[in-house]
């Protein structure tokens, strides 16, 4: 058997969206910034596109910023405000951060800026009276994720930017694993900016957008000729961005349905693992993203039994789950989500995420939870004993 459970790193591309694309290329491949009619085709399904996305977080089509995926439109946010400002300011983010936000963040430290990670509790949950003391007269921006990939856990976004709003200050959160799988919209979040991907949504890889409020000012990480508002100079991947928003647009009309499909299969496939010795579930289970499963070997000798040894196990088995945050699964190294969460080098050596998807059947969740945990009693009996 082949199953794949690592929706939240990518999702096979749908083929109503490579449908789109095909058509594209084929048939409407002109320069969208051209005034003929070869142009004119491929501006008509470039408008679109950004109709249809917006559409998936009830935006006005104008904010929708069309960019190659979240990392640009996280980096887009995050130095397109900075970039306002001839002297170092003050910047908030969460600890529990994806790295197209914390490099940014680090980036700016080098440059003089003063950087506030917000802690997180065992959850993995911002407290908003957290955020509230963090802010400062110099604040100029706070990023907090909306569902992180890693671990699963939703944030009180809206809570968040209000305080944020309450003291003058701009709002971003990265949506990337929450567009497509709970409802977004952005007037009723009341945030300034957010990034989603393509690619996380059954759309081709290589696109992304970053919803700008309108009216808000920022200044372009590219120059060039000016597209996108002049906020993303560089001839629009028309294709690629044809795809996005069929997928954004069938995402929409389908989460009613698909959302409460993967809470079952997520509950199901938590209820199968919790009880066995040692396996921590991981993140928060009740503000949590509908496809995510993950937990921690409380346990296990990293040495013997990390993340990667679980994936590539169950990879032989032909099952495909990732090693914590998905970026990161390459590096042996204990995970900085679950380091920020307060739980030992130890346990954050040994995650696992299995994220489901539109493919997911209730079978295949059955068939994992029985090769995992033949796959950890054959790794480790000892360790994953819990000594009372």
């Amino acid at each position: 058997m082949q199953i794949y459970l690592d929706y939240s790193a990518t999702t096979p591309t749908r083929p109503e969206a490579i449908a789109a694309m095909q058509t594209v290329l084929t048939q409407q491949w002109g320069n969208p910034s051209s005034l003929h009619e070869w142009g004119q085709r491929a501006a008509t399904v470039l408008e679109q596109a950004r109709m249809q996305v917006a559409g998936l977080i009830n935006a006005p089509a104008e904010s929708i910023i069309f960019t190659s995926g979240g990392t640009e439109a996280d980096n887009l946010a995050i130095m397109g405000v900075a970039r306002l400002y001839s002297k170092p300011q003050h910047l908030i983010i969460s600890s529990v951060e994806h790295s197209a936000i914390s490099e940014p963040a680090r980036l700016l430290e080098q440059w003089g800026w003063e950087v506030t990670r917000l802690p997180v509790d065992s959850q993995g949950r911002v407290n908003p009276l957290d955020l509230k003391a963090a802010l400062q007269d110099n604040t100029i921006l706070v990023s907090v994720i909306y569902g992180q990939s890693e671990v699963g856990t939703v944030q009180p976004i809206a809570e968040l930017a209000q305080i944020t709003h309450s003291a003058g200050v701009l709002f971003h959160t990265d949506a990337v694993q929450v567009a497509g799988r709970l409802p977004i919209d952005v007037g009723s979040l009341s945030v300034d900016l957010l990034s989603i991907s393509s690619h996380k949504i059954y759309g081709p890889q290589g696109a992304g957008a970053l919803y700008v409020r309108p009216g808000l000012e920022l200044v372009p990480l590219l120059g060039g000729g000016g597209q996108e508002k002049r906020l993303r100079s560089g001839t629009q991947a028309v294709p690629v961005i044809a795809g996005f928003g069929i997928a954004a647009e069938l995402a929409a009309q389908e989460m009613p349905i698909k959302t409460p499909r993967l809470m079952q299969l997520r509950d199901r496939l938590f209820s199968q693992l919790i009880d066995i010795p040692g396996l921590i579930p991981t993140g928060d289970l009740v503000h949590r993203l509908p496809h995510h499963v993950s937990f921690c070997l409380e346990h296990a000798d990293g040495e013997k039994v990390s993340g990667r040894t679980l994936v590539r196990e169950l990879n032989r088995a032909g099952i495909g789950v990732s090693a914590g945050a998905a970026c990161n699964s390459g590096k042996l190294s204990p995970s900085p989500i679950l380091l920020a969460m307060g739980y030992s080098e130890k346990a954050a050596f040994a995650s696992v995420r299995m994220t489901l998807g539109r493919d997911t059947t209730v079978e295949d969740v059955d068939w994992v939870a029985m090769v995992f945990k033949q796959v950890l009693q054959r790794l480790s009996p000892v360790e994953l004993v819990v000594i009372s």
